[in-house]
């Protein structure tokens, strides 16, 4: 989830109930000033091609989350069979928030290259699941490198569940000065992923607003989710 201090949140309908958005739209349509989503698609499937053009037509619909973790769709990504979708994504002005592991950071770097009116998020910072402490940074430099890429942005989700220290995690916040000024505050997103948090909600979003003394009242601002919505035209 995004955009705390505006008080709004990006939904990403959850990967085990499959690639339907209906939920997740229907909280946006019932709340439409404090939700919005990042739909699901199936890549391999023949109905998805041509969905993009309305994409964004869906009341509450601001875009589409991928997830190329798994060995079967490592190779969609890797393959070039996603490569409709960037396409179509790019002429219909669909952001694309996606999920891999940094080994993949540059298959990204080259459909960025090749899609350059094409909005990429790098969701975790391509960090894997069950990393911890120096271990869950060791291939940052290779999602630090893709920085140079004027359309892909980070998201720096959920992490505490990345250190085994307690609030307010100090270990991490020399990477996130790496990230910072690699991506810069506008392209650099806060979330929480809720459910895998090793803190409260609150302290998710003070370690970023309260703990972090180098960051300025501005940069926070576009952090914690003035980034977020103006990359995905979502008018605040």
């Amino acid at each position: 989830m995004e955009g705390a201090e505006v008080h709004r949140a990006v939904i990403v309908p959850p990967s085990w109930e499959g690639d339907r958005n209906d939920l997740a739209l229907e909280v946006a349509r019932l709340h439409p000033d404090r939700f919005a989503v990042m739909g699901r698609i199936t890549i391999e499937s023949p109905e998805s091609r041509g969905l993009m053009a309305a994409w964004r037509h869906q009341p509450g619909m601001l875009g589409i989350r991928l997830i190329f973790r798994r060995p079967d769709l490592q190779r969609i990504l890797s393959e070039g069979h996603a490569d409709w979708l960037w396409a179509e994504a790019e002429q219909a002005g669909v952001p694309v928030m996606i999920l891999i592991d940094s080994h993949h950071t540059g298959l990204i770097d080259r459909v960025a290259e090749r899609h350059l009116g094409l909005k990429i998020v790098l969701d975790h910072l391509c960090i894997a699941g069950g990393a911890k402490n120096e271990e869950a940074f060791k291939d940052l430099d290779q999602v630090l490198a893709v920085a140079r890429r004027p359309n892909i942005a980070v998201k720096a989700t959920a992490l505490p569940r990345y250190s085994t220290e307690s609030y307010p995690y100090r270990g991490i916040h020399p990477h996130l000065r790496r990230i910072y000024d690699a991506f810069g505050p506008k392209r650099v997103f806060w979330g929480t992923d809720l459910t895998r948090l090793s803190c409260t909600y609150s302290q998710a979003i003070t370690m970023i607003t309260e703990e972090i003394s180098w960051l300025t009242e501005e940069d926070k601002s576009w952090i914690m989710g003035r980034g977020v919505c103006e990359w995905l035209g979502w008018k605040m």
